[in-house]
């Protein structure tokens, strides 16, 4: 499994970036989490509000901070 959290660097971003690896710790799922902060990489996804999250290439979230228990009905099998 392959999350990208989209976002320029910006503290919701990060802590959108936190709370996706702490999701998936607690969730014990095994996946690469990978930050993309490039500007045309983010608007391929179709994605114009940041903090994104995608999850295997579906965008999940897009312009606030996920919760970790949203987080995790995502990624949980």
């Amino acid at each position: 499994m392959i999350i990208k959290v989209l976002g320029p660097g910006c503290p919701r971003c990060k802590q959108t970036e936190q709370f996706v690896k702490e999701a998936v710790a607690e969730a014990g799922v095994d996946a690469q989490v990978e930050k993309v902060t490039d500007i045309m990489e983010i608007a391929g996804y179709g994605v114009f509000g940041t903090p994104a999250v995608v999850v295997d290439g579906k965008v999940k979230s897009v312009g606030k901070i996920p919760t970790k228990e949203e987080i995790k009905t995502w990624i949980e099998k």
